[in-house]
């Protein structure tokens, strides 16, 4: 079993994957008791909810803790009920100004948008990094990627086409129009505060439709900056309005956003069983929705694979954000004539490039889990696991606070929990298979189906298999999908719609039939 090596960097205990086999979870101790501060220009460091175009206060506040630490970074204001219905009302006000502007002029305010976004990228990937505990290395890869989006969709914008039908009668035309639908509520999850937000709302705005944010309680301040810096770019007051709010007060919150009459659609990114919860309110009102679930992806690595390759590729796959990805592998999957090449590889590979410590440590690549429980649910699945039959390869221990060591797990079964339910964390569950069927079988065996991987340099069986994953998402001999240009989505119970690419933007439009009668022949 591999341990930690302790290393002090600023006074914080950093550890470093190394090939001792003495335990390390008793000797990290001090990281909750140092002091990181949380430098950013402080327009951006908003604390309040945004309605309107004005910061307001609610009654009370609730605290923003840094993970990696436990220490409080913020305090910010607690919306409930009255402020959600206050945001309602004004996205609906300022819907029809905003969906009276041309194509163009929304185009050039997303820009605007955009290109602010990227001047102070360092900063808000600093936010991102304090409040949700993400490598600043891996921050600064997300704001990059969230600024994507309002470059995208602010040429989207202008390529909003409807259609012209050649009509089978002589005396009228046959026109296909697009509008906005509406108010949109964008309700987002904190593993990727900043681009969960910027996916929905550039192809929301793009299309004319206003805006109502609930960020993740654990993950508010991207979610303020970003409004912020609409502000500065000119997006007019009650287009886009925030309101954050605690875990308690969540419920309320939701229950207006997802059922108030001038609500026309709902935008959601987290898990599947808050997302059916989100469903049934939105059924009384026959809202749109947009859903991005769970997922629980297979990595398969075929006989025919490149082992250093499909190696790279699970380590990119499985411990960015420390595994806390909707579309990181959960159950990998490696044919028997390659399996002790592949773990043998794959162990060595998390031995020299795996280093846990705080985020803003510029050697780190994992930081914490978001929380205590998190790691508690990690722990939970590898004890399942061990009692059923695996064998510990790498890791395997929960370290101080919530941080978790990266595990490797070998001679895993699907009747174990890790195989069955998604993890959210850094373990690899490693399940040796015989044949193709056999390993298309396993992982099609889920309710859910949003991303999967495999790697094979059999051209035939690449056909096959990709056809035959029941997922939305297909990394063949790539561990590491995500692009703007790339429609994203799942199937089965990972959701519905897609956002992203050129297809994001009509989750936000209706199509209107206009028949033009009357005309002489």
């Amino acid at each position: 079993m591999t341990t930690l090596r302790l290393l002090r960097g600023r006074g914080f205990l950093r550890l470093v994957l190394s090939d001792s086999s003495a335990a390390a979870g008793a000797m990290l101790r001090t990281t909750s008791s140092r002091n990181y501060s949380l430098d950013v220009a402080d327009p951006l460091l908003r604390t309040q909810g945004y309605v309107n175009g004005r910061w307001v206060s609610a009654a009370s506040v609730f605290p923003v803790l840094d993970p990696a630490t436990g220490q409080e970074i913020a305090r910010v204001t607690d919306c409930g009920p009255t402020e959600a219905k206050q945001a309602v009302d004004a996205a609906y006000t300022a819907l029809h100004s905003w969906k009276q502007y041309t194509a163009k002029e929304r185009s050039h305010l997303l820009r605007k948008w955009f290109d602010l976004m990227m001047l102070h990228k360092d900063d808000l990937a600093k936010l991102i990094t304090f409040e949700s505990g993400k490598p600043m290395r891996e921050s600064l890869g997300e704001i990059g990627y969230s600024a994507s989006f309002l470059e995208w969709f602010s040429e989207e914008a202008r390529r909003v086409y409807g259609d012209i039908v050649p009509s089978p009668f002589r005396d009228r035309k046959i026109l296909l129009l697009k509008q906005p639908v509406g108010v949109c509520s964008i309700i987002t999850p904190w593993n990727f505060p900043s681009a969960m937000i910027t996916r929905k709302v550039g192809a929301a705005l793009a299309a004319g439709c206003t805006v109502v944010i609930k960020p993740a309680e654990d993950t508010p301040l991207s979610a303020l900056a970003l409004a912020e810096l609409a502000e500065q770019a000119g997006i007019p007051a009650g287009v886009l309005n925030v309101v954050p709010c605690s875990r308690e007060k969540t419920p309320s919150v939701g229950k207006v956003l997802c059922t108030d009459p001038l609500v026309a659609k709902i935008s959601f990114t987290g898990s599947t069983a808050t997302g059916k919860l989100l469903l049934k309110m939105a059924a009384d009102t026959v809202k749109r929705t947009s859903m991005e679930l769970g997922g629980h992806a297979p990595f398969i690595v075929f006989n025919s694979a490149d082992v250093d390759k499909a190696v790279h590729g699970a380590m990119g796959s499985k411990f960015r954000n420390s595994g806390q990805t909707c579309v990181c592998s959960n159950r990998f999957l490696v044919q028997d004539g390659i399996y002790s090449r592949f773990m043998e590889k794959l162990g060595k590979a998390m031995d020299a490039e795996l280093r846990l410590g705080h985020g803003s440590e510029p050697d780190t690549t994992q930081g914490p889990l978001i929380n205590i429980k998190a790691a508690e649910k990690v722990v939970h699945q590898i004890s399942d696991a061990v009692s059923r039959g695996a064998n510990i390869i790498k890791g395997g221990n929960r370290l101080e606070g919530s941080f978790m060591e990266p595990t490797l797990l070998a001679d895993v079964t699907t009747d174990m929990l890790c195989t069955q339910e998604e993890t959210f964390g850094p373990l690899i569950p490693v399940i040796r298979f015989h044949t193709e069927e056999e390993a298309v079988s396993i992982a099609n065996a889920s309710n859910v189906g949003l991303a999967g991987y495999f790697f094979s340099e059999d051209p035939s069986q690449i056909w096959r298999v990709a056809e035959a994953l029941e997922v939305g998402i297909v990394g063949v001999n790539e561990g590491l999908t995500s692009t703007v240009e790339a429609s994203f989505g799942g199937v089965k119970e990972s959701g519905l719609g897609n956002e992203g690419s050129k297809y994001g933007i009509n989750e936000y439009l209706e199509l209107k039939y206009m028949c033009f009668g009357g005309l002489k022949p």
